[in-house]
């Protein structure tokens, strides 16, 4: 940045321009040397000499002296049209200068110039604008003499409003010049810096939050207050609410309280329980090919595990919430069951059993069902076979587990074997 200054030095009759720079305190003295017309030496024509009563001689000498001014008079009239020609061209040269009024940044100074446009008057100066520098009037005005050009350096201004942040030009010269430029509304506001701070070339980081409207409910009662606060926990502070223990808010404490919200304090209550719970066992099926196609025999059984979990029980406001498992520990693991699966082909043929009315008998015992079991707990499948007399015919496990075609089949042996008498009530029906 540049100051101009102007002084007159009477005692020459010129006028100096002083020129000093901000950034070097170099200073510099431009002499100006242009004298307007109206100031230049009037020019000087020979004294003509007094007249007489003219005698013989004298009219004689009249007449040479007649002649010889008519030969000064034609030697004169060139240099008087030169000097009429002088003078106009002082005029015009009068005519182009201006005095012009130029503000830079606020800084203003009285300047004479031949430039014709703003932008020839800004290069003669060495005022360079950018994109963001404002010039009034328009770089392409014409000036005329009395004239006032101003120019305003652009600032960037990186503004967070109400945590909202994004970067900004501004030709003001303070914050507070800035906030009325940009239309923020800085009544009641939160400014992290001083409404009356300079803003240099390089600009500066400006926070401002906004005065807002926040409604805070707690205890049954609604308290409405105006803030700047940063967070939800400071307007809670300033509205003379206490939060303890495990009290919270019903948004983050630490968000960005905003214009119009209602926030509600929650006042929590909390104790711990512990229970304790079972833990369900796997089972693991291994193939069997000694066992037929859909039979399955459990080889072990399985026992469930035991784990010990805590849960926190929360009331808030009140009302009691859901239990919530915060720890558990492992007291007794799980063991698997393992169950043998049969693989080996079902056999369907028993020769002298297979033409008999098998489907009629089993409706007859069971109704059909292979799971059907007495009220005795006793017999139990399709044909109701008891246990011992199942395993004899190389059934494993009980019969009403195993497939229908493999009690059908076992049944089909056990008729070769007596008849059949197993079947007392229901046995006519094989031949039915």
């Amino acid at each position: 940045m540049s100051n101009y200054e102007t002084y007159e030095t009477y005692d020459r009759g010129v006028r100096a321009d002083v020129y000093t720079d901000e950034y070097t305190d170099a200073t510099q003295v431009y002499e100006d040397t242009y004298r307007p017309a109206y100031e230049a030496p009037e020019p000087v024509f020979p004294r003509q000499a007094a007249t007489v009563a003219p005698g013989r001689a004298d009219r004689r000498r009249r007449a040479d002296r007649t002649a010889a001014t008519g030969s000064t008079m034609r030697r004169l009239v060139p240099q008087a049209l030169v000097v009429a020609f002088l003078a106009g061209g002082t005029t015009a040269f009068v005519a182009k200068d201006k005095a012009i009024e130029l503000s830079v940044d606020g800084r203003p100074r009285t300047l004479h110039t031949f430039a014709d446009d703003v932008t020839e008057l800004l290069a003669q100066q060495g005022v360079e604008v950018g994109e963001h520098d404002v010039v009034a009037p328009g770089r392409d005005a014409d000036l005329a003499s009395g004239d006032e050009v101003a120019v305003r350096y652009g600032r960037p201004v990186r503004l967070t409003i109400d945590g909202h942040r994004r970067e900004v030009w501004t030709t003001a010269r303070t914050v507070d010049g800035a906030l009325e430029q940009l239309g923020v509304r800085a009544e009641g506001a939160y400014l992290s810096t001083s409404r009356s701070q300079p803003i240099g070339r390089a600009g500066l980081a400006l926070d401002v939050r906004t005065e807002r409207t926040v409604t805070i409910m707690a205890d049954g009662r609604a308290r409405t207050i105006r803030t700047n606060a940063a967070t939800v926990g400071e307007v809670v502070r300033e509205a003379g609410i206490g939060l303890h223990g495990e009290d919270t808010t019903s948004v983050p404490p630490e968000s960005f309280p905003r214009d119009g919200q209602t926030i509600t304090v929650l006042r929590i209550t909390g104790t711990r329980e512990v229970r304790e719970e079972p833990i369900p066992f796997r089972v693991e099926r291994t193939d069997d090919p000694t066992l037929f196609k859909g039979t399955e025999v459990v080889e072990r059984a399985g026992r469930p595990g035991l784990r010990r979990a805590t849960y926190a029980l929360r009331t808030v406001n009140g009302v009691k919430e859901k239990p919530r498992r915060i720890d558990e520990e492992l007291v007794q693991e799980p063991r698997p069951q393992l169950v043998r699966v049969g693989t080996k082909p079902m056999p369907t043929s028993v020769q002298g059993a297979d033409q008999l009315n098998w489907h009629g008998l089993a409706t007859c015992e069971s109704g059909g069902r292979p799971g059907a079991v007495d009220p005795s707990g006793t017999y139990g499948g399709l044909y109701q076979f008891d246990t011992h007399t199942w395993h004899s015919l190389g059934g494993s496990g009980r019969p009403q587990d195993a497939s229908a075609e493999e009690q059908t089949f076992r049944a089909k042996k056990l008729y070769v074997r007596r008849g059949s008498s197993p079947w007392p009530h229901c046995g006519t029906r094989l031949h039915g």
